[in-house]
């Protein structure tokens, strides 16, 4: 089998692998269903192991399906860098670039960093996804991603290479008739004792709010917009990003807090043009478009 094939293989299994959907691998990949079907079961045969176990519910990912997603994602960002090398004399970024980021990120900071980046390099495919903090940490890592936005600094990781792109006001959202709600700023010593509502552990608010001494964390929700929703429904206050949608409930600032968002990629990426480029775009973007609901 070509080597072509083979790339073409790994580029499709990684897809299959992240949406665990055939439906919808094919249609990222622009492909017909029955191709992917085809192109899965010539790597499988190449291989000779399976790496898919197909149900009529659901598709999961075999235990050498899991062992090969990380090389997949070394071998295709090395072809990459490789493309890059050699496009290197002309100076122009090239290729594919998949960058992820948190849902709020993905809504705020994200679109006029794309547009601008788009206008410049439109050599350059851009793929954005969405995930949590901690996956997406482990798709830069596996190099399933080649690049993150985040809130918070990036992990004491030697893999790593991040910088700060900028910084967002915090609020406190509390319900309609809370004592909080009539305040006009808020410090951390007025928040002793007030029930709030948190992300899990390993998001960079759960982390912020455990350091404040004082707040009665009484439930998790799993994001930050259905954390909104929530304490506008009664449920209890919240720390978020002042762009995080509130409706329903009322914002007062957070006296002295804020949180970084940060861009991270892979230490041995950091001279590929394509991730040098997106980092001189974002470093140079205006705040006031970032932070526009």
């Amino acid at each position: 089998m070509g080597a072509l094939m083979e790339l073409r293989h790994l580029r499709t299994f990684r897809v299959v692998a992240r949406t665990l959907n055939f439906t919808r691998a094919a249609a990222e990949l622009h492909y017909a269903q029955s191709s992917v079907t085809e192109q899965i079961q010539a790597l499988e045969a190449e291989l000779g192991s399976k790496l898919f176990d197909r149900t009529a519910r659901r598709l999961t990912l075999t235990a050498a399906g899991e062992r090969l997603v990380g090389y997949a994602g070394q071998v295709l960002s090395l072809v990459e860098e490789a493309k890059a090398a050699v496009d290197g004399e002309r100076g122009e970024p090239d290729g594919n670039l998949t960058i992820g980021a948190l849902e709020t990120l993905c809504a705020h900071w994200v679109p006029p960093i794309f547009s601008a980046y788009r206008a410049r390099w439109p050599r350059v495919r851009l793929s954005l996804e969405e995930g949590g903090r901690g996956e997406l940490y482990r798709a830069v890592k596996q190099s399933e991603m080649d690049v993150c936005f985040t809130f918070g600094a990036a992990p004491d990781d030697p893999a790593f290479a991040s910088a700060t792109l900028g910084e967002e006001r915090l609020v406190v959202i509390a319900p309609p008739g809370h004592p909080l709600a009539d305040k006009e700023e808020i410090r951390p010593g007025d928040l002793r004792g007030v029930g709030f509502l948190a992300t899990p552990r390993g998001c960079g608010f759960r982390e912020m709010l455990d350091r404040i001494d004082g707040p009665v964390i009484e439930a998790e929700v799993g994001s930050l917009a259905a954390l909104g929703r929530c304490v506008a429904a009664g449920m209890g206050c919240g720390i978020v990003p002042a762009i995080v949608e509130h409706r329903g409930a009322v914002a007062v600032p957070l006296a002295g807090e804020t949180a970084e968002v940060t861009m991270t990629w892979r230490r041995r990426d950091e001279n590929k043009p394509s991730i040098a480029a997106l980092l001189a775009t974002a470093s140079a973007m205006p705040e006031r478009d970032m932070t526009t609901a």
